[in-house]
């Protein structure tokens, strides 16, 4: 395996390998390498929901979205489709699922077809973008948690029901020990115990401070890529510039485990 980084502050392509002779040794190294990196790239083959279910299972307990229907036969690939611009779910920062009282720990993301141009997505490192905070702000964010919402998504998808969870505002990454901001514009409401009007002005500064050009790379999708991230620790954006073109991915997330701050009181539910 190489390993050949993308940006600056995160990402790295892992080329050399074949993923449809997946192993446990190619497990612990891809591991070790995503901890370090947060997004791996892994051009290959183009491979069938079998094939990435198997090696989704390796990073972890395979999910079943609460709101998007899976692949028939197949709980837990969500098959992502262009169907317009009007229409589109994931033009917009995000982290997938934080809505989830245990959401996430990984995402797999394969290109099936791709435009002839566009559709690229962008990725955000969380933890360089909280170290770069001052020291005051970081303090009192670390004392906050803030309440994520899958009510919009709900709606979209013709559900009543809105899943929503209380998260703290600075994550505290269990396997690396680093902290990361835990907030997003898709899902994140407000925090607790504030009004919307009141969240609002420091919730937009954390947005935009979160996925500034420097803390990001792009990544423009060949059939067979294969994307694995760090939800942890990592915001991501799907661009919408190839209007009707064709565009299919298939879609994994894996693990997941209660968030956790720097104080038990954060770590307590709710």
């Amino acid at each position: 395996m190489q390993i050949e980084r993308l940006g600056g502050s995160l990402g790295a392509r892992a080329s050399g390998l074949d993923l449809r002779n997946w192993t446990t040794e190619l497990e612990r190294e891809l591991r070790a390498q995503l901890l370090v990196h947060k997004v791996l790239l892994i051009p290959g083959a183009i491979l069938d929901p079998e094939q990435l279910l198997r090696i989704a299972q390796g990073f972890g307990r395979v999910r079943v979205h609460p709101v998007v229907p899976h692949v028939e036969g197949h709980p837990g690939v969500i098959e992502i489709r262009n169907f317009g611009k009007a229409r589109t779910l994931n033009e917009h920062w995000h982290s997938d699922v934080t809505f989830e009282p245990e959401p996430p720990d990984f995402t797999l993301l394969q290109a099936q077809v791709v435009p002839a141009c566009g559709g690229d997505t962008l990725f955000a490192n969380q933890t360089q973008a909280f170290e770069e905070l001052s020291v005051g702000m970081k303090a009192a964010l670390s004392r906050l948690r803030a309440v994520h919402s899958g009510g919009g998504l709900a709606r979209i998808m013709g559900q009543d029901q809105a899943p929503e969870a209380l998260h703290p505002v600075v994550r505290l990454h269990p396997e690396t020990g680093e902290k990361a901001l835990y907030v997003c514009r898709a899902f994140t409401q407000g925090f607790e115990e504030m009004t919307a009007p009141e969240s609002a002005p420091l919730l937009e500064y954390l947005y935009s401070w979160a996925v500034r050009p420097h803390l990001t790379i792009r990544i423009t999708w060949r059939p067979g890529d294969l994307v694995i991230w760090d939800n942890r620790c990592v915001q991501h954006y799907a661009l919408h510039d190839h209007g009707d073109e064709e565009r299919v991915l298939l879609r994994v997330t894996m693990g997941g485990e209660r968030p956790i701050g720097e104080s038990k009181v954060l770590e307590e539910p709710s």
